[in-house]
């Protein structure tokens, strides 16, 4: 029948969204899936959502705008009921997230607080992001428009991304730069967020570097000696890393 094999899939689907929350949330140890029901905000939405997708499928009017307005009012996370979330996404404490009408997640993606996948106007059709899979998004992250995130991107905390970012790439700022780490692959929920690439103190390091060989140039077509040590400026990154990795890593 069609309604037994409709809520085979949401319990499967919840299974998998509670078994998602065990794994990445330290703080989920000892404690068993009915109170991972009752008191995770993040789980509490999806369960929501599973449901509320469900009727939106099914045509159902009404019931899944209400089902999304009463879990926003409880958990302060907002997902509207057409959009399509795969499995096993994590929803790190969940305030403030916001899912758009037709954004469109993939397997085993985490969201931090504040997350926002929005449209940027009033244009219609798909105007929300598509996150791939093994995607983690960064507190108080802004990805607006149509965008897609590719497979195990990662997007540092409070980037605004109005561009499509790359498989397996790191993306900080506003708006946000596309970057790698260290050359590695990023992969899964990696909460590294201290160690994250800097792209405007590398900027700033290779105009000194440019500087610094074009004052020795100059030095040498002159005659005059160049500066002191002939050597490019110091530049500090804007955001010091101090720390060893706090995802473990």
């Amino acid at each position: 029948m069609p309604g037994r094999k409709l809520l085979t899939r949401i319990v499967s689907e919840i299974r998998r969204d509670i078994a998602s929350a065990r794994a990445r949330d330290p703080s989920t140890r000892g404690v068993g899936p009915a109170q991972l029901l009752a008191t995770w905000p993040g789980v509490q939405a999806l369960l929501a959502h599973r449901v509320a997708h469900a009727l939106e499928e099914a045509g159902v009017p009404a019931l899944p705008r209400a089902i999304a307005f009463a879990a926003r009012t409880l958990t302060g996370i907002e997902i509207h009921p057409a959009a399509s979330i795969g499995d096993g996404l994590f929803i790190d404490h969940g305030s403030g997230v916001v899912i758009g009408e037709t954004a469109s997640i993939g397997n085993d993606v985490t969201l931090y607080q504040g997350v926002t996948l929005g449209g940027t106007g009033f244009s219609t059709g798909k105007r929300h992001p598509t996150v791939e899979d093994n995607v983690t998004i960064g507190s108080g992250a802004k990805l607006l428009g149509p965008i897609t995130v590719g497979h195990g991107a990662k997007i540092g905390a409070n980037s605004v991304v109005v561009s499509d970012v790359p498989e397996n790439a790191t993306v900080v700022g506003v708006p946000g730069h596309p970057v790698r780490v260290d050359g590695k692959r990023v992969e899964g929920p990696d909460a590294d967020w201290i160690h994250l690439p800097d792209p405007v103190a590398d900027a700033m390091r290779a105009l000194s570097s440019r500087v610094a060989e074009l004052e020795r140039e100059l030095a040498e077509l002159t005659g005059r000696p160049a500066s002191a040590d002939g050597e490019s400026a110091t530049v500090l990154p804007l955001r010091p890393v101090q720390g060893r990795n706090p995802a473990g890593g």
